[in-house]
């Protein structure tokens, strides 16, 4: 795996530098959807597809958000933004509680937090010139002076690199990755303070991917920017986050600093999608697993992961799991046997870095 490009030892978020506090917090989140069954609710099942999320981000912070398809990190995301109503749980949102659904104000939430989506074509209206994409969420936020509304469309244009006189085209009139910095600039042209990236370069060429990523990384540090960033490519999570946290059937199996996770991973869903990364150099391989996702209609009693866990034993086939406690060093691991897994982990990269395997 590559080096992230950071001072050793440094937190990316800028340890110790001022507004290190907390901008989002999300307490027991969980949202659930009623499947099939009569009209009158008889043989309806329940999908849990977030169940008891626990997640902080710090202001300027990038916090990876990964797992499969299914896992539940696009559910969060749109819990975040309002636009799914939690069936329980707290979202604070710069110190101010959210209330998603009707009843919350959705013009307030999106001047604090916005999402860039993952594909760039679909996510732009065909009809609207550039100008008009970004003019109007300005407009539906009061700005209604021109000369602002050119200077701002101009400003983010400039910003995401393009040029103003480019305003005048069409969505279909731009390459992908075009597409997908006219999608940032929409996302950003109301000064947010946090961005959701969901899979943002998954739908781009692999030789615009590393474009979008590092405008992505300059606009963090340009606007003080704090990221969630969803995906279930590690690779990109780990060159752009400061944490990680790893999903698994509608939870959180494990968390920490980008370092502790993809150096010394200690559960065993989270070795898996490590292992998945491609790297040629990797001498000691990670445990890998195989089968899909469970049906979450029909989740696994005990651990969900225990179906495709090598490690598991009777404890993990009976038992839900631990509850996910941080640890002193920000570790936090939702396994029975983490410190045998994250051990062996280690030794194994000791071995790597001696040259032994």
């Amino acid at each position: 795996m590559h080096e992230p490009q950071n001072m050793p030892g440094e937190d990316r978020a800028g340890k110790g530098r001022p507004g290190d506090d907390v901008i989002l917090s999300v307490e027991d989140l969980a949202v659930h959807f009623p499947v099939g069954g009569s009209l009158l609710g008889r043989g309806r099942r329940l999908l849990r597809a977030v169940d008891g999320v626990d997640l902080e981000l710090k202001r300027g912070e990038c916090l990876g958000l990964v797992g499969e398809s299914g896992s539940g990190k696009s559910t969060v995301a749109l819990s975040l933004l309002g636009l799914l109503t939690p069936t329980r749980g707290r979202i604070v949102l710069d110190g101010q509680v959210v209330t998603s659904g009707p009843s919350g104000d959705r013009k307030a939430l999106a001047r604090i937090v916005q999402m860039v989506f993952q594909d760039p074509y679909a996510s732009l209206n065909p009809r609207q010139t550039v100008r008009r994409t970004l003019e109007d969420p300005l407009r539906v936020h009061g700005v209604t002076a021109a000369s602002e509304i050119e200077d701002r469309v101009a400003t983010m244009l400039r910003h995401v690199g393009l040029r103003p006189e480019q305003s005048g085209r069409y969505p279909h009139e731009f390459s992908g990755g075009q597409r997908q910095r006219i999608g940032i600039a929409r996302a950003l042209i109301l000064n947010p303070k946090i961005v959701i990236c969901d899979e943002p370069v998954s739908a781009l060429d692999v030789s615009i991917r590393a474009q979008i990523i590092n405008l992505l990384l300059e606009l963090k540090e340009t606007l003080g920017l704090s990221y969630i960033m969803i995906s279930h490519d590690l690779g990109v999570v780990e060159h752009m986050s400061d944490r990680v946290a790893v999903m698994y059937l509608g939870r959180i199996v494990e968390a920490g600093h980008w370092r502790e996770i993809f150096e010394r991973p200690a559960h065993p869903y989270t070795q898996t999608l490590i292992a998945a990364i491609p790297d040629p150099l990797r001498r000691a391989p990670l445990a890998t697993t195989g089968g899909d996702l469970p049906n979450p209609l029909n989740p696994p009693s005990g651990c969900a992961f225990s179906p495709r866990c090598r490690y598991a034993e009777a404890v993990c086939r009976r038992e839900p799991g631990p509850s996910l406690e941080t640890r002193a060093d920000g570790h936090a691991v939702r396994c029975w046997r983490a410190d045998e897994i994250a051990g062996q982990a280690e030794r194994g990269l000791a071995l790597t870095e001696g040259g032994h395997l």
